[in-house]
């Protein structure tokens, strides 16, 4: 719904992008959804227990003014998260904030899992990543 200048939204309407990779199924983009600009805001579904939802990676940038934080929210099912090597037990309502540098990957233990994610870079203004820019034009296509 939207009113002016605010929006409401349930993620559960939020559709993925026309096609998309397989791989890409499960991104929901809500950033491109309701038009924020000054933050990156999306979420990922696994479907069925194993999928990924957060892939294998880090925010390390050439340029280092480029590297986003990141906050990750459990809304809906359990994950694992991996972190640093470390393994992370995430059930529903987990918050679980990583530093660009750091390696990070999350696979649903339950169908329906759902983590939402919020990312910027500290003490700049929000520009979309360029991942995001290349599956949002391929979506277009």
């Amino acid at each position: 719904m939207s009113e002016g200048r605010w929006q409401t939204a349930n993620l559960t309407d939020i559709e993925p992008l026309p096609g998309l990779s397989d791989d890409l199924r499960g991104w929901l983009p809500v950033r491109h959804r309701l038009g924020i600009q000054a933050f990156g805001v999306n979420a990922w579904t696994g479907r069925e227990a194993g999928d990924e939802v957060i892939e294998e990676h880090d925010e390390l940038n050439e340029d280092p003014a480029e590297n986003h934080e990141e906050l990750y929210l459990v809304v809906e099912g359990h994950a694992t998260f991996t972190v640093d090597g470390q393994e992370v037990d995430a059930p529903r309502g987990t918050l679980v904030f990583v530093e660009p540098s750091i390696v990070r990957h999350a696979v649903a233990r339950e169908p329906g899992t759902t983590v939402f994610a919020v990312g910027a870079r500290p003490g700049k203004a929000f520009a979309p990543s360029p991942w995001e820019q290349r599956q949002i034009e391929r979506a277009s296509e």
